[in-house]
């Protein structure tokens, strides 16, 4: 009886949730993480996962502001919380809590429009076999020495880059242009992306680029040593949460929710560290090249209002670090 009502239970699942859902996220997910736990998924609920990448969340936020009225995507991964914020303000976002949002470790994390799955601090990091004085200060890195050896990402396509352009308002308040219009004097290459700068660094185009603290794990683990060395600049360090979201209007919304709830699952948070090169959201055992993270001593906030205001800064700093 009880092996029947349990084959009872699961073709009721099937039958409500469709078996294909639509999700939306950056190219590193599909390449990385994507791989590893979406048949997991596929998998527990006898669905298909359509994984769609179009470049970096920035530019895949601003595919799904294009297609509000006619929505293709179900789901979304990687909008970090000035984006998430940006979506909310475009309503194209459905508020959802996931069922065990118990397992976050940090309850500041949550949003009723996100579920945050990974976080970590943005850092400066640099290759250590070519540069022997590193910056140490945001004002280190306008000086002369560094002059086309740093990369950085585009905040109007990039989180990573957003992120960064954040970090300066966070340390420069009013005055953050003041630093970017001297800070582009050093700038190799703007990208579009964080695959794009981290192949700079890699091939030893760039010698430093805007990336993140977890970086000297990354390095640790690939090259067992710290080649890529991280600094969490000496004004403090500002955090990125990455949020993923049900996307309003969706017609497969039960599937949705339940791939919100799996993401805080260990089948998905075991292999954030090591994939994601972030912190997972849950009490999941650390691997070992972890301990190479530098610590954080202080954590800069920013008004909320500066969310609100985004599109006006993004123009602002387009105006003056790239001309147009």
């Amino acid at each position: 009886m009880k092996k029947v009502l349990i084959l009872i239970f699961v073709l009721v699942i099937i039958l409500i949730f469709s078996n294909e859902i639509t999700i939306y996220t950056y190219d590193s997910f599909v390449s990385g993480i994507g791989q590893k736990v979406i048949p997991i998924f596929e998998k527990m609920y006898g669905c298909k996962v359509n994984l769609l990448s179009f470049g970096d969340a920035g530019a895949v936020l601003s595919r799904l502001i294009l297609e509000k009225q006619e929505p293709k995507a179900d789901v979304v991964i990687g909008l970090d919380q000035a984006l998430l914020e940006k979506a909310i303000d475009y309503d194209i976002l459905e508020k959802y809590t996931p069922i065990n949002i118990n397992l976050l470790k940090y309850k500041e994390l949550y949003n009723e429009y996100g579920t945050p799955y990974d976080y970590g601090s943005i850092a400066i990091v640099y290759n250590k076999e070519v540069v022997k004085n590193p910056p140490k200060s945001f004002e280190d890195l306008l000086k002369p020495e560094y002059k086309g050896k740093i990369v950085v990402e585009d905040p109007r396509t990039s989180s990573t880059g957003l992120s960064f352009l954040l970090w300066t308002i966070a340390v420069y308040k009013e005055k953050y242009l003041d630093f970017w219009k001297k800070f582009k004097n050093n700038i190799l290459s703007i990208t579009p992306g964080w695959d794009e700068a981290f192949e700079m660094l890699e091939s030893g185009e760039a010698d430093i680029m805007v990336s993140y603290a977890t970086d000297g794990a990354y390095s640790f683990y690939y090259y067992n040593s710290i080649k890529y060395v991280p600094i969490i600049l000496s004004e403090g360090a500002f955090v990125q949460v990455e949020y993923a979201s049900i996307i309003k209007n969706t017609k497969n919304k039960e599937l949705a929710k339940r791939f919100l709830e799996f993401l805080l699952m260990d089948f998905f948070q075991k292999e954030v560290p090591l994939n994601q090169w972030m912190f997972p959201v849950t009490n999941v055992e650390l691997p070992e090249a972890f301990k190479y993270v530098p610590e954080i001593d202080k954590i800069l906030e920013i008004d909320a209002s500066i969310y609100e205001d985004l599109e006006r800064i993004l123009k602002e700093w387009a105006k003056v670090v790239i001309g147009g």
